[in-house]
């Protein structure tokens, strides 16, 4: 792959889902690779999906995703390891030799570990992140098939921490107004909690009043208003006036909720 770089950014900097974000404006094929200590992932982006993820981190292969989501044993993965290791096979391939699985269930299992590989990178908060034009070469790669819209969205309801994202939407009364297209919504794919946060977005209502008055736990309310201010379905309302960051307090009963 060419390495014609267009961009450059760091976790610490810019979090992953406004790199997307920049990335899917691009509209061309091409790589994002984030490098995070001895680590490496790539998700591979084509005509604005991500089609492709890899990563050398031994927790990441395939092997190691189908033990731990329990879709093969443990006895399963040390034989299949150890013909891997003699022979040089793909992974997959040896599952269907072998017959621990139907080739249509490796299939569906490589695609579920080329997403985990996408979802992983949204744990992540320090690394360089580069985008460089060019193809998938690996011909036999299975593919999968997301537009780069819903990665985001996705990606941010998986981060485990709402706070750094809460932090980057303004203060508590800040204001957000609709800015989205109808067929935005469409592309994106919103499911009925997270349509009915976008339609309380009136440029009335307050961030606190909006984590309040969610179909969601409050921080998982601020999630969604964070992805849809990403995705350009919101935006800040100028006249806005601010007081106080907004804060997400854990309750005694493990939920969560604006302080």
């Amino acid at each position: 792959m060419s390495r014609t770089y267009r961009y450059r950014g760091r976790l610490s900097e810019t979090t992953l889902p406004e790199i997307l974000s920049t990335v899917h404006r691009f509209k061309v094929a091409g790589v994002i690779e984030a490098v995070y200590g001895s680590t490496t992932k790539r998700v591979y982006i084509r005509d604005g999906y991500a089609v492709h993820a890899t990563s050398d981190d031994r927790a990441d292969s395939l092997g190691d995703y189908l033990l731990r989501v329990g879709r093969i044993s443990e006895t399963a993965f040390e034989d299949i390891s150890r013909l891997r290791r003699a022979s040089e096979q793909r992974f997959g391939v040896l599952l269907v030799e072998r017959e621990v699985m139907s080739p249509a269930e490796v299939q569906a299992a490589i695609r579920d570990h080329v997403e985990a590989i996408v979802w992983s990178l949204f744990y992540w908060q320090q690394g360089e992140v580069t985008f460089a034009i060019g193809e998938l070469e690996d011909e036999e790669a299975v593919q999968i098939q997301v537009p780069l819209r819903q990665v985001i969205l996705r990606g941010i309801r998986r981060a485990p921490d709402a706070k750094p994202l809460v932090s980057r939407l303004g203060r508590r009364d800040t204001v957000l107004e609709p800015s989205f297209r109808w067929e935005d919504l469409v592309e994106i794919g919103l499911d009925r909690d997270e349509y009915r946060m976008l339609m309380l977005v009136n440029a009335r209502r307050s961030l606190y009043e909006l984590c309040s008055a969610g179909p969601l736990p409050p921080a998982e309310n601020a999630k969604l208003l964070y992805a849809f201010q990403v995705l350009h379905l919101v935006r800040r309302r100028a006249e806005a006036t601010t007081t106080g960051p907004v804060r997400i307090r854990l309750s005694a009963a493990g939920g969560s909720r604006p302080g």
